[in-house]
């Protein structure tokens, strides 16, 4: 059907109007009286169901509406620009969960993984079933949010490397090892409680032996009630719903592992299955999940097997030398290929938002400044120190040579731009003669700090706005190590939550669009970061009160940060609290919570220390 949409607005010299709808963006035409307007000659029917007005500028989105439009189809609609309608709200669009957007809202919550839960329930390690008793503990002491770590299947062989979080072999399907196998059928006659003891009462997850115990009853469920399960109504929407993605991970995992494509469909189901319950349950208790946005896709994804056109895939992402890692940092994944994706508007990067909606209130941008530039480190090299930035503004040899400064110890080529050259992140630069070191120092801080600020901030324009008009979620970006100067320019205008820590003062208050942390799974806990030994359950609370009382919008801290201010709960050996060491590529992540979730529930004392606090805070959440 050929329908005509205008709307009203008045734009200053140079904005133009766009309707968007998916991935399909339609320019629009200038009439009189600030009427814009466009005419859609066959006009899809899935369009009228969802599509939204954007301002441009200069090929960039400037401003974006406050929530989208629906409407019945005519020839004619006319639309009226829709702006927040809440006073005092400091967000430009409409978050799913309405209570981000209560103006002054504060709220609180704990960060845990999904591995690290447990319950006598689950098969030695978290599953998406043990968020029900967490959800419980966090409503019963006034919080609103919890922060999970990515959560995609990260299944290679059923090793160590596979317990890394952050190298999703598929940026849409959920890890297997989460699945709770009593609701899948298994048995538990003698064999599987014996094995479930065993692998329960291990202090720390053994990620090799729970695969290959997990999966082998997974795989015997299938055999034994995956056929009728995959006749039934609900199995076959979850697959038209999930066609986009399903087919190609589903074949992808069949040829690896030589097994029919429909077991990894049926495992998908029921992890949707259970998780979509956990969600419901969760958002019942007026609790709201954070997830977590890996910057990076494995090499030996389903992604970059069918689209290898998405990636770079003769690099590695990482990232320079900070404080995580005085070598910087090389984590194996390839890096993206920009300009591919804005082919089609960045749509591999919608849809992986929007299933990640299906679960999630709020999430993570996982190193934010990736967005704006990667550190790209050449297949051939595995330090972080051999890595460049991507993109970036090389010189090439006639600049450096008219400085007077050799290319040797000081450049390495950029393989984006042949013929041009970056400077070494660690130059080889004290047998210069003085002169020259001061010439070459002044040039190595512009290009780190400066030389690309306004290039970078219009990279990170293209992507972002994207991304957020994609769903509702609350966006927070991880903007921790080297930060150039465009990047909280540009979130404040997207109004994305910044990272806040003291340990990583950014030498300035700490701003109400932002998120705080005593610590993260990358970091010590705060019984670890004392010099001295442990600290005192009192001292640990006040560091928790101190960041409650900031003016955050959201204060999460991990749950052994939480357990800290209780001698009884905290746990003895302080030492292996720690979650990941990311100099270390090869990390196990084997962490488990050292108690039964379920004690939270009778733990009176600790519960109300805790709900004190945060209603001290004046953080204390309401239904």
């Amino acid at each position: 059907m050929k329908i005509t949409f205008s709307i009203e607005y008045h734009t200053i010299w140079g904005e133009t109007l766009c309707l968007v709808s998916g991935n399909e963006r339609y320019t629009m035409n200038w009439q009189e009286n600030g009427i814009w307007s466009v005419t859609i000659p066959a006009c899809p029917a899935k369009l009228l169901k969802d599509y939204f007005y954007v301002v441009m500028y200069d090929d960039l989105i400037v401003r974006s509406e406050w929530e989208h439009h629906s409407s019945k189809a005519q020839s004619e609609i006319r639309d009226d620009w829709k702006d927040c309608p809440i006073q005092g709200c400091p967000f430009p669009r409409k978050h799913s969960a309405a209570i981000f957007d209560r103006p002054g809202f504060r709220g609180a919550g704990t960060a845990i993984p999904i591995f690290s839960l447990r319950t006598p329930s689950d098969f030695g390690i978290g599953e998406f079933r043990d968020l029900h008793p967490i959800v419980d503990w966090a409503a019963a002491t006034g919080q609103c949010i919890l922060q999970l770590l990515p959560i995609n299947d990260t299944t290679r062989k059923g090793g160590w490397d596979d317990s890394y979080p952050y190298s999703p072999i598929s940026s849409f399907a959920l890890n297997p090892l989460y699945i709770h196998l009593q609701d899948i059928g298994v048995k538990e006659d003698a064999a599987f409680k014996k094995k479930q003891k065993s692998l329960n009462a291990l202090s720390e997850l053994d990620y090799p032996k729970v695969f290959e115990a997990k999966m082998a009853l997974v795989r015997k469920a299938f055999l034994e009630t995956g056929e009728k399960d995959m006749a039934g109504k609900p199995y076959q929407k979850f697959i038209k719903e999930n066609g986009y993605w399903l087919k190609e991970y589903s074949n992808f995992c069949a040829r690896r592992d030589s097994l029919e494509p429909e077991y990894y469909c049926w495992m998908q189901y029921h992890l949707d299955k259970q998780l979509s319950e956990e969600v419901r349950y969760a958002h019942s208790k007026g609790i709201y999940l954070k997830g977590d946005l890996p910057i990076g896709v494995s090499r030996d994804s389903a992604e970059a097997y069918y689209h290898p056109e998405l990636f770079f895939l003769d690099s590695s992402a990482g990232a320079p030398p900070d404080y995580f890692s005085t070598d910087g940092q090389n984590w194996g994944f390839p890096t993206y290929n920009w300009e591919e994706m804005a082919k089609d508007n960045f749509a591999w990067w919608s849809s992986r938002l929007k299933k990640m909606a299906e679960y999630f209130d709020a999430f993570r941008i996982d190193h934010i400044l990736g967005f704006f530039r990667i550190w790209e480190i050449p297949v051939e090299h595995k330090s972080g120190l051999e890595g460049h930035f991507n993109p970036a503004m090389p010189y090439s040899v006639e600049e450096i040579r008219n400085m007077g400064l050799p290319l040797e110890g000081l450049f390495h080529p950029d393989p984006r731009h042949p013929g041009m050259y970056q400077p070494y992140i660690t130059p080889a630069s004290s047998n210069l003669e003085q002169w020259q070191q001061e010439r070459f120092g002044a040039l190595y801080n512009d290009f780190f700090f400066h030389r690309h600020d306004e290039f970078w901030r219009r990279n990170a324009e293209k992507k972002l706005p994207e991304l957020l008009n994609a769903t509702g979620m609350l966006a927070c970006g991880e903007d921790l190590g080297m930060v150039p100067d465009c990047v909280p320019g540009v979130m404040d205008h997207e109004k994305i939550l910044s990272l806040e820590m003291e340990q990583m003062d950014k030498g300035r208050p700490w701003p109400y669009l932002s998120v705080c942390a005593t610590s993260s799974h990358d970091m010590d806990t705060i019984r670890m970061q004392h010099q001295g030994g442990d600290l005192e359950t009192w001292e640990c609370r006040n560091i928790l009160q101190r960041h409650l009382d900031s003016g955050s919008m959201l204060a999460v801290f991990p749950l052994q940060d939480w357990l800290s201010i209780d001698a009884g709960l905290r746990r003895k050996d302080y030492e292996n609290e720690r979650i990941n060491y990311p100099a270390d590529s090869h990390n196990h992540w084997k962490f488990r919570i050292h108690l039964d979730l379920n004690e939270l529930k009778t733990a009176a004392e600790f519960n109300a220390a805790v709900e004190g606090m945060i209603k001290d805070s004046g953080r204390r959440s309401t239904l």
